[in-house]
């Protein structure tokens, strides 16, 4: 070994123990001669990565098809109903997305680990002791999926096809928002599960959305909840104080049975029907698999869903 590797290896051994390990992947010596690529992940942290990657684990599903549209090799994820490409189905499984089997992650040998921001990073010491780098990524906005492909294609060393990817993504949304009239709707956004409702903040997938079209979210200034900053607190009288024109609804758990209770609530409450978007009949259930997890690169699916509840007669199958 040269004097000049040495010394390389104690510059990056100093740099990781200065940083400390929620700055830092796994500490991984480096020569300061050739690396594959650095990446500052959405932790903030920057990650070297000595070669390109090619046993890729994943811990989101949502992960999944940007990864593979800018060519990087992926070999476990999580299991998912709502977000799982038929090319992944047979890859090893880490367990729930909530719950990632340490084990079975393990076991993949991965060369690095793409953790879901706000939900996985509790795996980060045991990847830091097993000397297998991490890149912590949140995908829900449109804005975080746009720099997500980015940190996938330096991944891959395939810059230009997420270059690719962005532009056109971009240009189908622009287009679908220039197709809207431009007319300033006030907008509620509740989000239900067997547990209850919430509302939702311009953080979240739907209120970003609300926010490209140039809606107001009724709910924008509240205060979030502790453990969720894209959510806060649902107060029926709030909402009847707010009174939206347009409410829409994301949901988790069984659509059909959190619709259908939800329907029958709403009929019984005398509350909810003095509601402006109650009383139009302008209420719409969002899709799960565009609104409860990121929509990823089918972002412009989901802006046009939105689009079309409000303005069916814009984007009919004739148009």
């Amino acid at each position: 070994m040269t004097k000049k590797f040495l010394s390389a290896i104690l510059i990056a051994g100093l740099f990781l123990s200065g940083c400390g390990a929620e700055k830092n992947s796994a500490p991984v010596e480096v020569s300061q001669e050739k690396v594959f690529a650095t990446i500052e992940d959405d932790a903030g942290r920057n990650i070297v990565l000595e070669k390109k990657p090619e046993r890729i684990v994943v811990t989101s599903a949502g992960f999944l098809e940007p990864l593979h549209a800018v060519g990087a090799e992926v070999v476990g994820r999580p299991d998912s109903k709502n977000q799982m490409p038929d090319w992944a189905k047979n890859l090893a499984s880490v367990g729930a997305v909530y719950q990632i089997d340490t084990e079975r992650l393990l076991a993949c040998a991965p060369d690095l680990v793409v953790v879901n921001k706000g939900m996985n990073e509790k795996l980060l010491p045991v990847l830091e002791e097993n000397k297998i780098p991490a890149l912590v990524v949140e995908l829900k906005t449109f804005d975080d999926v746009k720099r997500g492909l980015k940190i996938f294609s330096a991944v891959s060393g395939n810059t230009q096809a997420g270059e690719k990817i962005i532009r056109d993504m971009d240009e189908a949304i622009k287009d679908i928002v220039e197709r809207v009239p431009k007319k300033n709707l006030r907008v509620a956004i509740l989000h239900s599960t067997a547990q209850g409702l919430t509302v939702q903040l311009d953080g979240s997938i739907a209120g970003s959305i609300v926010k490209m079209f140039g809606w107001e979210n009724v709910a924008a200034g509240m205060t979030p909840l502790e453990k969720n900053p894209d959510a806060a607190p649902y107060s029926m009288e709030t909402l009847a104080e707010q009174n939206p024109e347009i409410i829409f609804v994301t949901s988790m758990g069984d659509a059909d049975e959190i619709k259908s209770n939800m329907m029958k609530a709403i009929e019984s409450n005398d509350a909810w029907q003095a509601i402006g978007a109650v009383k139009n009949n302008r209420l719409y259930f969002l899709p799960q698999d565009l609104f409860l997890l990121s929509p990823g690169l089918r972002y412009p699916d989901a802006v046009k869903k939105m689009a079309e509840l409000i303005y069916p007669e814009i984007f009919s199958a004739k148009n």
